[in-house]
């Protein structure tokens, strides 16, 4: 990563949102003219960057002199794949400096269900012992993609397994900031797009509530 020009980008887009005609340019409604967030995402995982606690203290650094944080969230959206690494955890330590937290993604929590959402390499186990490292580090939410795949609704068997898992992570421990759960957003374009739609919102309602049992927040995006 070329960090200057990381810097560079970031405190121009900043300043051009802050002082600038962005919000007029782009046509924002009055109402919606805040910085909600600055997230580390990407096509990809985020995390595999290489000096990423550089990466994360650079922006957090930049945020807060423009005086963005600590209004604004900070946010990393990572599949949790490389949270044993160091410089990852060292990373997630000056995220949770600057009051950040970690959206961790967890779409099931059966095999089976994880290798046919994510095609996941890596087993169940080992992203759980990740998920719980992340926890202690930083705030950490799981956030949850469930759908409809080939008419087969929300399995029981996949209902249970993940409030198994949250009923497991409490007995070791791990406090979760909370659940986001949503569903497709707009058309798919994997090749099986045809066998996947969205779950009904009466559904991932029904399922928050079974997690909100369990004493965990939950948030859901139909």
């Amino acid at each position: 990563m070329d960090f200057q020009l990381l810097e560079d980008e970031l405190r121009f887009f900043l300043d051009d949102v802050l002082y600038g005609d962005f919000y007029r340019r782009f046509q924002v409604d009055e109402d919606k003219r805040v910085i909600k967030d600055i997230a580390i995402s990407g096509n990809g995982e985020s995390t595999s960057v290489r000096d990423f606690d550089k990466a994360v203290a650079l922006i957090g650094r930049v945020a807060t002199e423009a005086g963005v944080f600590p209004q604004s969230n900070f946010v990393l959206i990572t599949n949790g794949s490389l949270v044993h690494r160091p410089g990852v955890q060292s990373g997630l330590k000056k995220l949770n400096e600057y009051g950040g937290e970690v959206w961790f993604k967890l779409d099931s929590a059966t095999e089976e269900g994880r290798g046919l959402m994510n095609n996941a390499g890596r087993g169940l186990q080992a992203s759980v012992k990740n998920l719980l490292l992340s926890a202690r580090l930083c705030p950490t939410r799981l956030q949850t993609c469930l759908l409809d795949y080939d008419k087969r609704g929300l399995s029981l068997q996949e209902r249970n397994a993940f409030l198994d898992l949250l009923k497991r992570l409490k007995t070791e421990s791990c406090v979760l900031k909370g659940v986001m759960l949503y569903t497709i957003a707009r058309p798919s374009l994997q090749p099986e797009s045809g066998r996947l739609e969205k779950l009904p919102v009466e559904v991932l309602n029904m399922f928050a509530e079974e997690i909100r049992r369990l004493g965990v927040d939950v948030l859901v995006s139909g």
